[in-house]
């Protein structure tokens, strides 16, 4: 169909009016992500999450549903509602950091960059800290970041990508490419306070002598016969399986899985510090093997029996660290197939 001569561009004559509806959709739900407007603290959904997540996730879609007319119409304004939507999504990642800064600080201190010897130094003038226990608002945060990453954005990408299919070739921009900045960062920093939570945990076992796995290892030399190597191992599993069973009570099933998985690695990664430096020392290695096997049988059956049939087999494989301890402490050990790190 020809342009009637003289006739009205509906684009240029709705243009104004789609950038400032698109302008005044973002800001509104900008302002729905302050602090003095999350009136979800505390409150868990079914899904252990914050229910001000799912609000505001319902809220983009309708606003997603109310503008398919025009971007259907005209895709190329998919860039100015996707980049509205990236920064909403950012907002809503501070809004629960804000919401929970009590809960994250903890581990944001573990995230932090430590001054040389600052540690040495606490302890010479301090007693060993308290341990660290998770508070119940930490699994509302974790769990909320999780279900944002696999449930609620995978829809919004999903639109955005059905609409990206109709733009031209020749536009200068990528479609999806706002929210796969905001894919990376949200990303990051679940995978950071993981790492920070799993840190603790770690920290928590180093209390105490009985519970040091370093320590277990030192007093376990090759005449040590193996019972008395799972005594010494005794409290340390004790210790292991009282975490993991509160942790399920807070965590979803990825979520839990991917910090137990993570505290098995770290505690690995302390028995392999331990025999590298001991490489030329053969005796320690009797002591070793018995304890790593103690420490598999207890994340593995522990895991399996809060789990259960929604555990899958590679859940329960031994992790990286383990299996190169493993490799070192067996003579014609090979190296694992499966090398990734599990978060």
């Amino acid at each position: 169909i020809n342009p009637i001569k003289g006739g009205v561009d509906a684009k240029e004559l709705f243009h104004l009016y789609i950038v400032v509806w698109i302008q005044d959709k973002r800001l509104a739900l900008l302002e729905r992500c302050k602090l003095d407007k999350v009136k979800w603290s505390g409150v868990r959904t079914q899904h252990s999450t914050t229910p001000f997540v799912d609000e505001m996730y319902d809220r983009l879609k309708e606003t997603l549903n109310e503008y398919e007319v025009i971007i259907c119409r005209w895709p190329e304004y998919s860039f100015a509602l996707e980049s509205a939507v990236a920064d909403i999504e950012k907002a809503i990642v501070e809004a629960l950091d804000r919401q929970y800064a009590d809960v994250l600080a903890p581990l944001k201190e573990n995230l932090a960059p430590k001054k040389f010897g600052f540690k040495y130094v606490q302890k010479l003038t301090k007693r060993s800290p308290p341990p660290y226990v998770v508070p119940d608002e930490l699994g509302i945060v974790l769990n909320s970041m999780k279900r944002m990453l696999d449930v609620l954005r995978p829809k919004i990408e999903t639109q955005f990508k059905s609409w990206g299919s109709c733009i031209p070739d020749r536009s200068s921009q990528i479609p999806g490419e706002r929210l796969s900045e905001v894919t990376v960062m949200l990303r990051a920093k679940f995978r950071n306070y993981l790492q920070a939570l799993v840190d603790k945990l770690v920290e928590n076992t180093r209390l105490q002598g009985a519970t040091k796995i370093k320590k277990i290892l030192q007093d376990s030399k090759e005449s040590v016969g193996e019972s008395d190597v799972r005594n010494r191992m005794h409290p340390l599993k004790e210790q292991l399986a009282t975490t993991m069973n509160h942790l399920h009570t807070l965590f979803e099933t990825h979520v839990f899985i991917a910090i137990c998985r993570g505290y098995w690695d770290r505690i690995g990664q302390d028995v392999l510090s331990f025999l590298e430096n001991r490489k030329e020392n053969k005796s320690w290695y009797k002591g070793s093997r018995i304890a790593v096997s103690v420490l598999d049988d207890t994340f593995a059956s522990q895991m399996q029996q809060l789990l259960g049939n929604a555990l899958q087999e590679k859940d329960i494989e031994p992790p990286r660290s383990v299996m190169e301890v493993r490799s070192m402490l067996c003579k014609d050990g090979q190296n694992p197939k499966n090398t990734a790190f599990y978060y």
